[in-house]
């Protein structure tokens, strides 16, 4: 049975027993991301993250932690969001302890040592640049940068810019530390084979820190576009990547079920609306896919492609004409029913093991603070109605909120306003 309850220093913890494993997954998520930041300290969130695992008290040494991980067969990994920040730990279940001792080490001791904190400056702007030679990454940015505004916290880059990366004292890494990793902040999620004194270990690594703060809001998002935009970044390219998007919505909004059916009918397989029709019929691509991206207080929904360069325009006129077509006609029996099994499909493949568990309720419980259980989510795309995916998608798909970033070898793309017909 899936629990959730506080400890007396008001750390959630969330209980997900699967008892037909022999692993155990330990996840930490703290709701902070970049959308907390200013424009002075854009990316202090990734950075930190990465300062996670750069020494402690006990454990002083990068190497220590990834010896000590490594010895014992563990994935381990992290990560950073615009509203979150997650860290896990899968090992096998008799682990179980170790794991708790070092996540609390490395949450509440971590020694963030100066000169480990200078050469990390240099892998993470290697990392930007990783991210911002290679477009089918890099568009994506450009497109929510546009949907949102550079100028408001959800157009950040996640991974912050260089100038910021190479400047950031150390003392803003503990206060920033201090403000947002608490333990009333905190959603502990342990999941897969439990052991029967797992709430006396989960007290005796968590429940002694009873630092207490006053929880940081983020900034709200008010809609501001008025019309066609377009964010362009010359590439001397031999493929051209596109990515489209509009405004969608925030985690618990009551329309994320039929959007979620929309966006598989559309691109989200290899029989869906576009693949099938812009890259098997038309030849215009070779990767074609429609995304949700939702956060707190609102969300995106975009088409992604990676295009023949000498053919963007066809493209984004053969693109537009599918949204154009779902918004006007119901979509067919078939296509919604197949949409609904295929979700199921997935589902059923994501929650396999006891990572993928900890991060579906973990998402859920730091983002939303309900959990909702796979069977009650299924349930919800089973109530989708045609009407209902006609009526998000005459939502969502609105000339006046067309974003269009694009990474390829043009000078300029303001012609395509023209080629707009939604």
């Amino acid at each position: 049975m899936i629990k959730a309850n506080k400890l007396k220093n008001g750390l959630t913890v969330v209980s997900v027993p699967k008892p037909d494993t022999q692993a155990v997954t330990v996840m930490l998520l703290v709701p902070v991301g970049s959308r907390f930041e200013t424009p002075s300290i854009n990316g202090i969130s990734h950075f930190l993250e990465h300062l996670m695992f750069k020494g402690t008290k006990k454990r002083p040494s990068t190497l220590e932690i990834t010896k000590l991980l490594d010895g014992v067969g563990a994935e381990y990994n992290a990560y950073t969001g615009k509203d979150h920040t997650a860290y896990y730990i899968k090992v096998a279940a008799d682990h179980f302890e170790l794991t708790l001792d070092l996540f609390s080490d490395m949450l509440f001791n971590s020694l963030f040592d100066k000169q480990e904190i200078d050469r990390e400056r240099g892998v993470i702007v290697e990392e930007l640049n990783m991210y911002n030679d290679n477009p089918m990454f890099l568009v994506e940015t450009l497109m929510e940068t546009s949907v949102f505004h550079k100028d408001h916290p959800l157009g950040y880059d996640i991974g912050g810019i260089k100038k910021n990366i190479r400047a950031i004292p150390r003392s803003s890494f503990i206060s920033f530390k201090k403000n947002y990793y608490f333990p009333g902040n905190m959603h502990l999620v342990v999941a897969g084979k439990l052991p029967a004194n797992k709430n006396r270990l989960i007290n005796k690594y968590f429940g002694q820190y009873s630092e207490k703060h006053k929880k940081k809001s983020y900034k709200k998002f008010n809609d501001y576009q008025t019309g066609i935009q377009l964010f362009h970044k010359y590439k001397d390219t031999e493929q051209t990547q596109v990515s489209i998007g509009f405004l969608g919505l925030p985690y618990n909004h009551k329309d994320m079920p039929a959007l979620s059916v929309l966006a598989v009918i559309l691109g989200g397989n290899m029989s869906s609306r576009l693949f099938i029709n812009i890259r098997e019929r038309e030849g215009l691509c070779y990767v074609i896919r429609a995304d949700i991206s939702p956060y707190h207080d609102t969300g995106v929904f975009s088409v992604h492609a990676g295009l023949d360069k000498t053919r963007l325009d066809s493209a984004i006129v053969a693109i537009i004409k599918e949204l154009k077509l779902i918004k006007d006609e119901p979509v067919s029996d078939d296509e919604l029913s197949n949409a609904k099994e295929y979700l199921k499909g997935q589902t059923a493949l994501k929650l396999e093991d006891s990572s993928a568990l900890a991060s579906w309720y973990g998402k859920q419980s730091v983002l939303t603070g309900k959990l909702i259980t796979p069977e009650v989510k299924l349930k919800q795309i089973e109530n989708v109605t045609k009407r209902d995916v006609t009526r998000v998608a005459n939502k969502i798909f609105r000339k006046t909120h067309i974003n269009i970033a694009s990474i390829g070898p043009y000078k300029s793309t303001t012609h395509l306003k023209r080629l707009i017909d939604l």
